[in-house]
């Protein structure tokens, strides 16, 4: 597992994208060396950014912004995750090809396409049915089909398709939901932002003898809540959109 140092900018932890070259990047490769800048060496992961464009995961008028190593603003108040923090979560799930992946978060689908080429099979959960819709048009146009993308509270994971070797959570909350961990097999990795939302430590843990163990902070960020019944309860005091 790759585990990429916090980054420290005026004596404070901080996740700020690096420099990059005159230009605006325009292509998955242009993307590959931001995130070669940022410190990111896992082959396979660097691999799936170049075989994925993400121009084709975000709204139509973001498509400018698509190669940039920065979060983009997406409807029902979401934001895609930036692609330098994707990779490092992604890549310290340590997948080697096989593994059956849940995904909590859907958004558009970018982070899911990279998961479909580095595991076996990857569920997706969105609380969003109209992201999720989207996410699945976006996902069959470049035609990933190791995708299953449903609708539902992600605190809940998908227990119709657990075991998972692997779990990563793209939003933030205090802990670990406890399905989340009951549907992760024994040795099995999980990537999670751990805070209310707003100012999390995005943590990789491994589950042993029942319970997750800590492994590394893998860097500060900032994510948006957890919506659930066992996350965080939602501006209108509800859990569904």
């Amino acid at each position: 597992m790759e585990v990429v140092p916090v980054r420290r900018d005026k004596g404070k932890d901080t996740a700020v994208p690096a420099p990059f070259t005159p230009g605006r990047p325009r292509s998955p490769e242009d993307l590959i060396r931001v995130l070669q800048a940022e410190g990111i060496r896992d082959r396979r992961v660097l691999a799936a950014f170049g075989e994925v464009p993400r121009a084709r995961f975000v709204p139509p008028a973001a498509a400018g912004q698509a190669y940039l190593d920065e979060p983009i603003r997406i409807p029902h108040g979401q934001v895609t995750t930036q692609p330098s923090l994707i990779a490092r979560m992604v890549a310290a799930l340590g997948l080697t090809g096989s593994e059956r992946v849940l995904e909590v978060g859907t958004g558009l689908g970018f982070q899911t396409a990279i998961l479909a080429r580095l595991a076996g099979q990857v569920i997706s959960v969105e609380r969003f049915p109209a992201l999720a819709a989207q996410a699945r048009a976006n996902l069959a146009a470049v035609g990933l089909d190791r995708v299953r993308v449903v609708v539902g509270d992600g605190t809940l994971g998908v227990p119709d398709h657990a075991p998972y070797q692997a779990i990563v959570v793209s939003a933030a909350s205090p802990r670990v939901p406890s399905p989340l961990v009951e549907q992760l097999t024994s040795g099995g990795r999980l990537v999670h932002p751990v805070g209310p939302g707003g100012r999390e430590q995005v943590t990789a843990f491994h589950k042993e003898a029942g319970r997750l163990v800590g492994d590394a902070w893998l860097t500060p960020a900032y994510f948006v809540p957890l919506v659930g019944a066992h996350g965080i309860r939602s501006r209108e005091g509800r859990d569904e959109p």
